[in-house]
């Protein structure tokens, strides 16, 4: 866990904490409201519903991890309409996540950690979706309200705020990974 952490403060997020695996709950509501398309990915990207593995699948990924980690992008707004803002803190949160996950790959092995970020992938700039394979499969991030999981819920849980009062927006993403040091590629969990 330690080393998980460090990693994540390295990378600049505001806030981390551990996080219980056993107390995520998948739930095929948040997983429903994907499908209300209020972000516009529903069915555009790889990382997002209906072409991300199903809910079941999802839990069956996470459920072979033992810990978890947390992680807060929380921004400060010109005021409650400042999209611009809103928009680079998602970007500033989403770079923080991806450094943190290639560091994740170096350090424990492919496999040896699932990540689950918010918002949609990101990694290029247009999803091959539907149209073509993902180009980087090993890379795409699907986020933690794909995986059923309501975002202040889990930050409830770890006992960290989810909003944090006028202004400012909070990004959460989170990882999952094992306190030993498997071998690379040792969790089939991919």
């Amino acid at each position: 866990m330690n080393r998980v952490r460090a990693a994540a403060e390295r990378c600049g997020f505001s806030r981390t904490a551990p996080l219980r695996p056993e107390a995520l709950a998948f739930r095929q509501e948040v997983r429903d409201m994907c499908a209300a398309n209020r972000c516009g990915n529903y069915g555009k990207s790889w990382s997002c519903p209906p072409a991300c593995p199903s809910l079941e699948e999802m839990r069956q990924r996470a459920a072979g991890f033992g810990q978890g980690l947390l992680v807060q992008t929380v921004v400060q707004l010109g005021d409650a309409f400042d999209f611009e803002g809103m928009m680079a803190g998602e970007r500033r949160h989403r770079d923080r996540f991806r450094q943190l996950a290639g560091l994740l790959r170096e350090q424990l092995g492919e496999g040896a950690f699932l990540p689950m970020g918010a918002g949609v992938c990101g990694r290029c700039a247009a999803c091959t979706c539907p149209g073509a394979p993902c180009r980087f499969p090993e890379e795409r991030i699907i986020s933690m309200e794909a995986y059923g999981l309501l975002v202040s819920q889990v930050c409830e849980s770890c006992e960290i705020p989810y909003y944090y009062g006028p202004g400012t927006v909070a990004y959460v993403s989170c990882v999952l990974f094992n306190s030993h040091n498997p071998e690379p590629g040792a969790n089939q969990n991919k």
